[in-house]
């Protein structure tokens, strides 16, 4: 890419696609976010913000128009029926793709598969066939979904949750967004996918403590049953999603994610810890 490349970056307003305008900015390349309401959307100065919606390919010309490279956050499972028309639209205009996906479609890149992995193999298989020039990243879980336990860490000093024993390789949305913008902004990136984790294994039980650690109070971690955590945790969800859910975290108790060094191998600087997360973070948990 050349230095005044134009980067559009989807979920620009999200904590991935966030961290990749900004740390966009200091490449020199021109950053334009889409989002669905470019009135009301506070981003830094320098960013040109232009309005579409990724669930109406028809609206996405407008943000489209000269573009270089797309960074591309897909709302999977509520918008995969609009996806084919939205990377038709992309590959229109745009000769280089990076797409946010997850870490297993590599193991199971079975596009008919259920669920958000099963969604974002199909997405992937979509980008593959469109003659346009790809990227994948496949992070571990994100750090950033344990937010979902800060109402109840809010509330008192006990995490109410299932599998305390599962073992993941959190990544800080800074590491994902830094892998970004290496394989938007530099050659050799293309027809490659990237296995994205934090630097070790903590169990679920393991990033409590830690969240309490960065609180300054203890946090304790009590198990639920998987149908307990069903009927307490998951109301109104499909059940589809919640068996989903429940499965993989069952896995990731008997087969604990792996970590990879590709955040260093890509960045030069090793990927944060849970614990710098948790940190960083502190004030969403108090």
């Amino acid at each position: 890419m050349t230095k005044n490349s134009t980067i559009l970056v989807t979920g620009a307003t999200g904590k991935i696609g966030g961290q990749v305008v900004v740390q966009l900015l200091g490449t020199g390349a021109v950053v334009r976010a889409l989002t669905r309401k470019p009135d009301a959307t506070a981003l830094p100065d320098g960013v040109e913000v232009v309005g579409g919606d990724l669930s109406d390919a028809d609206t996405l010309d407008t943000a489209l128009e000269g573009v270089d490279a797309v960074f591309l956050v897909f709302p999977t499972l509520q918008a995969d029926d609009a996806a084919p028309a939205v990377i038709a639209k992309i590959t229109e205009h745009v000769g280089r793709i990076v797409y946010l996906s997850a870490a297993g479609v590599a193991e199971n890149p079975n596009e008919n598969a259920g669920g958000i992995i099963g969604s974002h193999a199909r997405v992937e298989r979509l980008i593959e066939q469109s003659g346009m020039e790809w990227t994948f990243l496949r992070p571990s879980g994100f750090a950033a979904n344990t937010l979902m336990w800060a109402d109840q860490i809010r509330a008192g000093n006990v995490l109410r949750w299932f599998y305390g024993a599962a073992t993941r390789t959190l990544i800080h949305e800074h590491d994902i967004g830094a892998v970004a913008v290496r394989t938007l902004t530099e050659e050799g990136h293309g027809g490659k996918w990237y296995h994205l984790t934090g630097p070790s294994q903590l169990t679920q039980g393991e990033q409590a403590h830690a969240i309490g650690e960065a609180i300054g109070r203890p946090v304790r971690f009590e198990e639920l049953a998987p149908e307990i955590a069903r009927q307490e945790l998951f109301g109104g969800m499909p059940a589809t999603l919640v068996d989903s859910i429940l499965k993989g975290q069952a896995e990731m108790v008997r087969h604990p994610e792996p970590v990879t060094s590709t955040v260093k191998d890509l960045t030069g600087a090793r990927a944060r810890t849970f614990q710098q997360w948790a940190a960083d973070h502190a004030s969403d948990f108090r």
